[in-house]
């Protein structure tokens, strides 16, 4: 049986996200008043200053022509999910995300993807293996995607038409695993943290 990644890392233990962190962030953003919303500004600032790489890496994709489903499941999704890692591991833990390593992380997953290909008797692919590294992560992801498809798929049952576009869900699918990953392997343990305090206080 092969299931964990080979192109991909393991996420350590310690920055696996715990899958309640994003249901508290989902119910305070589903709060529609003025100072949630100030407080949303505030947070896509904060991401863009401490990761600009990853956030120039999202804004790449979400500022295609995508349907509007698949471009409110991005925002959704890459705010939701730097939220919870700020929240859970904050500074100095979580670091911030370099060109090379979103590069790197980019090539593996790609190369992940042309093994799972390559091998169609078995029965996993890179889902599979993002899933057992960040569990909670994944199993909020698919909760949203599935929310975001369901209902052009009962509309079509109905006899109505509804389109949304699987390639662009897709397409932001995979930024939120390239987000996800990236954001895993920033994470330092927690005794490492205290040693990169020191070194900068020295």
């Amino acid at each position: 049986m092969w299931v964990r990644g080979a192109a991909i890392r393991p996420v350590p233990r310690y920055a696996v996200l715990d899958g309640v962190a994003l249901e508290h962030i989902e119910r305070e953003l589903a709060n529609d008043s003025p100072g949630a919303r100030e407080d949303l500004d505030c947070a896509f600032s904060r991401f863009e200053s401490t990761q600009p790489q990853l956030a120039d890496a999202l804004s790449r994709v979400l500022s295609r022509p995508l349907d509007d489903t698949a471009l409110a499941l991005g925002y959704f999704l890459s705010i939701s999910i730097w939220l919870a890692f700020e929240r859970t591991f904050g500074v100095p833990r979580l670091r911030e995300v370099s060109l090379d390593a979103l590069k790197a992380t980019e090539e593996a997953i790609r190369l992940e993807e042309e093994l799972r290909a390559a091998h169609g008797d078995e029965p996993f692919d890179l889902d599979d293996v993002v899933s057992i590294e960040q569990p909670g992560v994944l199993a909020f992801v698919h909760e949203h995607v599935d929310a975001a498809l369901e209902p052009a798929v009962r509309e079509a049952h109905e006899g109505e038409i509804r389109e949304v576009d699987v390639d662009d869900v897709h397409a932001v699918y995979r930024a939120i695993v390239l987000l996800t990953l990236c954001l895993s392997h920033a994470v330092l343990p927690v005794d490492g943290a205290s040693r990169g305090s020191r070194e900068l206080m020295a």
